[in-house]
């Protein structure tokens, strides 16, 4: 069946019969591309755990609507939320983070400029770069079932990645240099955590200096074990790991 994202507020009830109005390229989607017809059925999010199974009713010029035949919360999304630091690597490995990190329970994703980054984007490109990301993320979650489109935020300095992320109850720095702190270390006692931030390097990692700093506001600073992993590899390694210790 397939699944559309919307507001709240396209959610009207009238006298008890709740309808979903439907807008946008998602409308065009249902209409032109599905070919979907009335008497089918969807899948509809409101974004905050919410997810209604619909039949379509009507097709307007603009709009698309359809009647809400039943209604429950959600169970896939993480107990925890996870939010993902990704450093900027080279290419379009950003859209392969993006995409496997939805995947496996991301609840935000924000790129970052490290030391060791060697891609740089113009101030001018950060917020084209972010939308087209942010298309990529709502695809993902359309695709594994998610509850949410998880957001992704704008790029930071590193400095102001460790600010935010240091807000976490749990922050994992993954550094090569760390061989004392395991992931399964860390993540022990990882049920009774809400929030958890993950920072992963780019391709050469982070730089001493840049570790010190994570450590000295209070990330745990863990390996992912004897095997180096790719800067695209290791977020989606860690949030299994997670998953691991917190769902399955």
């Amino acid at each position: 069946m397939p699944r559309f994202f919307i507001r709240k507020d396209q959610i009207i009830d009238t006298d008890g019969t709740k309808t979903v109005h439907i807008t946008g390229d998602d409308a065009h989607h249902i209409s032109r591309s599905l070919r979907m017809a009335a008497g089918e059925k969807i899948e509809v999010s409101d974004m905050q755990r919410m997810l209604y199974e619909c039949e379509l009713v009507e097709f307007l010029e603009k709009e698309v609507v359809a009647r809400v035949l039943s209604e429950r919360c959600s169970d896939v999304e993480p107990v925890c939320e996870i939010t993902l630091y990704q450093a900027l690597p080279k290419g379009d490995k950003m859209e392969t983070v993006i995409q496997k990190s939805i995947e496996c329970g991301a609840f935000k994703i924000i790129p970052f400029k490290s030391e060791r980054s060697i891609v740089k984007i113009d101030k001018k490109d950060e917020e084209k770069k972010r939308a087209r990301w942010q298309k990529i993320a709502e695809g993902a979650a359309k695709q594994s079932g998610r509850a949410i489109i998880p957001e992704i935020g704008p790029i930071m300095s590193f400095e102001e990645a460790i600010e935010n992320a240091c807000k976490s109850s749990l922050v994992l720095l993954c550094y090569e240099a760390e061989d004392k702190v395991s992931i399964k270390d860390a993540l022990r006692n990882v049920k009774i955590e809400k929030t958890i931030s993950v920072i992963i390097g780019s391709e050469g990692g982070f730089s001493e200096k840049e570790a010190q700093l994570a450590i000295s506001k209070g990330a745990k600073s863990v390996t992912l074990g004897k095997r180096i992993l790719r800067t695209e590899t290791a977020s989606s390694f860690v949030l299994a790991c997670i998953a691991y210790e917190t769902e399955l």
